[in-house]
Parts: structure tokens; sequence; C-alpha cells
């Protein structure tokens, strides 16, 4: 596997470790839906949080949060709005993001909720 999926395999364990010790169900992970991928799907409540991961080594070419791009955010909805449809779920969803830097040096982990919204 190459270093940056290791790195991305990474982040998203450490994204579910934290939504479940922060009281999260994880309902999925890594669900796809034609051609999007979405990270975690996860639960607290009546709310359904769909969480996109982005790690990065080091901050040198910006935030991990900045590099979602507006045609990813279209196929997570997309994906999403047919996760809630076809399991006939009664839930507010909320788009969150994580954002994780992680190297020898540092591992910083930032919950963004409601990171982007769905209109």
């Amino acid at each position: 596997m190459a270093n940056h999926n290791e790195l991305g395999k990474k982040g998203e364990d450490l994204a579910v470790d934290f939504l479940l010790k922060d009281g999260y169900e994880i309902i999925a992970r890594n669900y796809v839906y034609q051609k999007a991928e979405v990270d975690i799907i996860a639960q607290k409540s009546n709310i359904l949080a769909v969480v996109e991961v982005k790690t990065r080594a080091s901050r040198g070419f910006g935030n991990p949060q900045d590099f979602l791009k507006p045609k990813q955010i279209q196929r997570i909805i997309k994906a999403i709005d047919a996760f809630v449809n076809t399991n006939q779920l009664d839930v507010e969803v909320r788009f969150d993001i994580i954002a994780i830097v992680l190297n020898k040096k540092e591992m910083s982990l930032e919950h963004l909720k409601n990171a982007f919204y769905h209109f």
C-alpha cells in the first residue's frame, strides 16, 4: 500500500476512535455510492454525521480540510441522500470534516461540525 494510502487509513482509524469516545455509533465506513465514497457515517441521538476525513503529514500546503473539492462535496451529498432514503432514516443530517495532521512530531485532530451544507 502506498504511503499516502496508509496515512489515510491511519487517519480514518483515529477519526473512528475519536467519534466512538465522543459517544457516536459508527453506522458505516467507506460507504460507496456511484462515484462517491463517504469515509464515515456515524450517529449520535437523532443526528447522522457524515464525516469526511482529511489527513496530511504536514500543513506545508495548507490545512487538511482545505482539500475537499466542490465536486467531491456534491458526490457525498448525493450518496447520503441515497443512503438515508434507502434505509428510510428519519434523522437530521450533518456534514462534518475531521482534519488530521499526523507525522513523527505532531498529531492533531480537529472535528469541524457542519463543515459544509447540502444546498
